[in-house]
């Protein structure tokens, strides 16, 4: 019997140590050589240090800023999820139509209808990217509380909106994050 088991547990050992340790260090190596800022986060950095990463929604919420989708989990990235409410939970009903007041107060004069991707989560809760029509709805609002034209904001949006991923996957977007960073390399008052 021992000498059916002996082999199997060699197996075993054999390919934990292939599977668990030799590829996940190769793909490692490889993906840093290769990809360095992919490989450690893409990390956002600023000469006080890092500010995020692109990959993570943050929460901004300085009118001067564009804000991001909401999240479900607070943009933890340690525990990424939605809130799992359906279209007839009345939870759900509540919170976008408090993200709505909120958006309207912010901005009262808005002539833009509010796009789905700032009042509903997503499905990591993590995302950190908008569609280019939720950036040119809070367009008004930022160009506003930095004093800047109007137009020199929808610049900004237009130059950083990323488009379809090889062409024809997903759709155009807007990292937060960076078009926050490009803001604040636009003169501004205080």
């Amino acid at each position: 019997m021992l000498s059916a088991i002996r082999p199997a547990l060699i197996l075993l050992a054999l390919l934990t140590a292939v599977t668990g340790v030799v590829y996940p260090l190769l793909v490692t190596g490889i993906a840093t050589v290769l990809f360095p800022d992919k490989a450690h986060g893409s990390l956002v950095v600023a000469s006080s240090g890092p500010v995020g990463s692109e990959l993570v929604g943050q929460n901004f919420t300085r009118p001067g800023d564009f804000w991001s989708r909401p999240s479900a989990v607070h943009y933890d990235a340690s525990s990424s999820g939605a809130s799992n409410m359906g279209p007839l939970n009345e939870g759900l009903h509540e919170a976008v139509a408090a993200r709505i007041a909120a958006l309207q107060a912010a901005d009262p004069e808005a002539e833009l209808p509010v796009p789905a991707d700032l009042v509903l989560a997503s499905g990591s809760g993590l995302d950190p990217h908008i569609s280019p029509e939720a950036a040119r709805y809070q367009a008004r609002r930022v160009a506003q509380a930095r004093r800047l034209p109007r137009a020199e904001v929808l610049m900004l949006i237009e130059a950083h909106t990323e488009g379809r991923t090889l062409g024809i996957l997903g759709e155009p977007r807007v990292n937060v994050l960076r078009l926050n960073r490009a803001l604040e390399g636009l003169r501004s008052s205080p």
